[in-house]
């Protein structure tokens, strides 16, 4: 069985407290590895690492020279694609296509910090006369980053990306779910050159090496992709020492359907934005608000899609996969049987096919139609393959449901009329808005991150370079 240690200062260390958590495959509930159960101890070990990594090597190398270590990384990542794919799909539970298409993801999210990193500039500013005036932007330091289990290596290329590429020293805590492709990763980055303690992976539960991360004194940004509780948790753990914190949290976004949308188009759309691993993707199409008038021939036509969608183990690379653990497949349970207990109508669900292990956490994906705007189906993430279906009679109708939960992270709106296109994209409370589609293919380039309940502050592009650079101004007097 694969035994994983953490990653500290380029070499691999064993947990100072000698304890292991298991690794379980989500397509058949089996342990396959273990991984080192991280401590304060250790979250401490990475911390000076990467601080010795800021007053030395890293610290003071080059812009160019930092673009030159990760271009190095991104063509490792480019040759090891499969493999890392493949550990994905295993660790995760996520079909073979989506782990290679998010193995494409982080070779690209590396190379375009790569290229990235010697165009971050500063500003001069007109002042008064006898002045000069210029900005800087410098690295935060040490940055800590607490990767989330559904998407580990799409997440740690927006986010350790971008804070390598701005100077900055990382220490990486990824969920305890899914660590394995990121401990490869590691391995490339030793190979392409990252010297010493500029990348820092430390593995073990939330509440143990996730708090110490959080609350450790020589942090000096936290990037925490999660939940709303637990970024909460996390915010006020950095707030006793001070620490900024960009956080993206969760979704309940709605796709909004009007009856001059190009339904061919929105079908298939509107189904990969809920099946998508599984619907653990915070900004999974969660909600769809579709004009009374489309309602009815709509829903015929995805009840027939979703009958047709196939579940099982990641290695099939069917229309879905499992969900991550049995505690994420009850939480869907759970939502399943209050819309049942409610009287929520089923209208379609996908098949679980007979080859997947009875003891692997499989959930059909699920089709529920008349959905009350009040019910916490409506308002709440369910974090899995459910889709909320619901119809509205006008736009204004539309606007209120879709801003009508705590959440604002993504919204979708299918309409031919562009002054309607234009109206509510201004008008949704939300962090991105795609206009005839929905999420861009992934987009690299494009700023990500919610408002409301959804977070705040902005990862991918260079957006992501600024929330981790602090700015300096230095005002020079020469008369």
């Amino acid at each position: 069985m694969q035994e994983a240690h953490h990653f500290i200062g380029n070499r691999w260390v064993a947990p100072a407290q000698e304890q292991t958590i298991p690794v379980l495959d989500p397509s058949d509930g089996q342990p396959f590895a273990v991984l080192a159960r991280g401590s304060a101890a250790d979250i401490d070990a990475a911390v000076q690492a990467a601080r010795a990594a800021c007053e030395a090597a890293w610290g003071n190398s080059s812009a160019a020279e930092r673009s030159r270590v990760l271009f190095r990384l991104a063509a490792l990542l480019a040759e090891q694609q499969d493999a890392l794919a493949h550990i994905e799909a295993r660790d995760t539970g996520k079909p073979l296509k989506q782990a290679r298409a998010d193995a494409a993801a982080v070779v690209r999210y590396f190379e375009f910090y790569a290229g990235a990193a010697d165009k971050l500039h500063g500003q001069t500013i007109p002042y008064q006369t006898g002045y000069t005036v210029l900005t800087l932007r410098e690295p935060h330091g040490v940055t800590g980053h607490i990767i989330p289990w559904n998407y580990p290596l799409q997440i740690f290329g927006r986010s350790v990306g971008a804070a390598l590429a701005a100077g900055n020293a990382c220490v990486v805590k990824p969920a305890e779910d899914a660590c394995l492709s990121l401990l490869k990763l590691a391995e490339l980055a030793q190979q392409a050159g990252l010297p010493d303690g500029a990348l820092n992976i430390v593995t073990g539960y939330g509440h143990e090496a996730g708090a110490a991360l959080a609350r450790h004194p020589g942090i000096d940004h936290i990037s925490f992709t999660g939940s709303p509780q637990t970024g909460k948790l996390v915010t006020q753990m950095a707030a006793e020492n001070h620490v900024p914190v960009t956080l993206e949290l969760g979704g309940k976004s709605p796709q909004i359907v009007f009856a001059d949308a190009d339904m061919d188009a929105v079908l298939p759309v509107v189904v990969n934005a809920i099946v998508q691993n599984a619907g653990q993707t915070c900004s999974a199409g969660s909600r769809l608000l579709v004009e009374r008038s489309a309602y009815e021939p709509l829903l015929d036509r995805l009840g027939q899609a979703f009958e047709a969608l196939q579940v099982g183990p990641a290695m099939l690379d069917l229309d879905c996969g499992p969900l991550i653990s049995a505690k994420q497949q009850q939480r869907v349970w759970d939502f399943l049987s209050d819309a049942q207990h409610d009287g929520i109508a089923m209208l379609a669900h996908g098949q679980v096919v007979p080859e997947a292990p009875e003891a692997g956490f499989y959930q059909a994906p699920t089709l529920l139609r008349d959905v009350p705007p009040s019910h916490r189906l409506a308002r709440e993430e369910v974090f899995g393959p459910v889709l909320a279906a619901m119809p509205f009679e006008q736009e204004s109708d539309a606007l209120q449901l879709a801003n009508g939960t705590p959440f604002g992270l993504v919204a979708g709106i299918w309409t031919r009329d562009g002054a309607r296109q234009l109206r509510l994209a201004r008008r949704l409370r939300s962090g991105q808005v795609f206009i005839n589609n929905y999420g861009a293919g992934g987009g690299v380039e494009l700023p990500f991150g919610g408002v409301k309940h959804s977070g705040h502050g902005r990862e991918k592009g260079f957006e992501a370079l600024y929330g981790f650079t602090t700015l300096k101004t230095i005002a020079i007097r020469h008369d």
